[in-house]
């Protein structure tokens, strides 16, 4: 009797009131549309679909992430549909390479011979919306004389802070670290420890003569850089246990501070001009879209308390 009580009162066991308020207003929500871009619409289970293909854990992020994501998902839908409206579509060469692309991306050694399944409905959704995308900014250009510009008002920007370059000999145990210490103490020469390095190092760079490279502060190890940026140039460290082994580091060169050169620096300015101008271009087409297109967000239907952008607040 009391189990046929607790189903007429739609009672789950296990399950306290809260859960089940949860449950039941998850369920009223689940067929209820959260976008509608012209004739299509969207429900909570295409929004957890993309967040899964987009590798976001829907149960783990907090509201605002998700509030951002949805932002993207409605983004990405308009986008979609002006791509359609074009008659822009996915060759089956594209298609192939995509699939290709995604089974040594998702599957270790993946390649031909371990080939993911057919892919489900609308799986090519955002390779379109990115072949759209790229028609929108493929225009974009950064001149030179923005290049210089850019670097003439940022020059403190280019400045580039004291460097070392480092050659280390590194060994297994700390036996073996205080006789090569013993022996480049008799030494002292930097072609002795070249020669040292080659013979006992186990690093990588042991057939360079240990030579690691150039560094500033912060590009290694604390604990290491802590010993190596004390070390007068020309001069050899004690043994430094980490990780890796039994280090001996020798501070090579000190390079003082100095300005980075407009031709040097070019490149990384190109690329950031050119980043910022297509993210730009994007957002004020797709600003174009929202005037055009039909569309509705719903936000009050998504399956968590959607929060507004900062920038988006009156």
């Amino acid at each position: 009797m009391a189990f046929l009580a607790a189903s007429a009162c739609g009672r789950e066991p296990g399950k306290g009131p809260v859960s089940r308020v949860a449950d039941l207003v998850q369920g009223t929500l689940k067929g209820r549309p959260i976008l509608r871009v012209e004739k299509a619409e969207f429900t909570n289970s295409d929004l957890r679909a993309w967040l899964a293909a987009s590798g976001a854990d829907a149960h783990g992020l907090p509201a605002e992430s998700l509030s951002r994501l949805f932002d993207r998902f409605v983004d990405e839908k308009i986008l979609l549909e002006a791509a359609r409206a074009r008659g822009i579509s996915i060759s089956e060469d594209e298609k192939k390479e995509y699939l290709a692309k995604q089974a040594v991306e998702s599957v270790p050694g993946g390649g031909p011979e371990n080939a993911a399944p057919a892919p489900p409905d609308g799986a090519f959704d955002r390779l379109l919306v990115e072949k759209y995308t790229f028609l929108v900014v493929r225009d974009v250009r950064v001149e030179p004389a923005e290049v210089l510009a850019y670097y003439e008002s940022r020059k403190k920007d280019f400045l580039q802070q004291g460097r070392i370059q480092v050659s280390q000999i590194l060994v297994d145990t700390e036996e073996k670290a205080v006789s090569v210490l013993r022996r480049l103490a008799t030494a002292g020469e930097e072609a002795d420890f070249r020669k040292i390095a080659a013979e006992e190092s186990i690093g990588p760079e042991a057939a360079k003569g240990g030579v690691m490279g150039v560094f500033q502060q912060g590009d290694l190890p604390a604990d290491m850089e802590k010993v190596i940026f004390a070390l007068d140039e020309g001069r050899t460290s004690q043994v430094v246990e980490s990780s890796y082994g039994f280090h001996i580091f020798r501070l090579d060169k000190k390079f003082p501070p100095a300005l980075q050169g407009a031709a040097e620096a070019a490149p990384a300015i190109q690329q950031r001009i050119m980043g910022q101008k297509m993210k730009e271009a994007l957002a004020s087409h797709l600003a174009g879209l929202k005037g055009t297109l039909g569309w509705e967000a719903r936000p009050e239907n998504l399956f968590f308390a959607y929060q507004k952008a900062e920038d988006e607040h009156e």
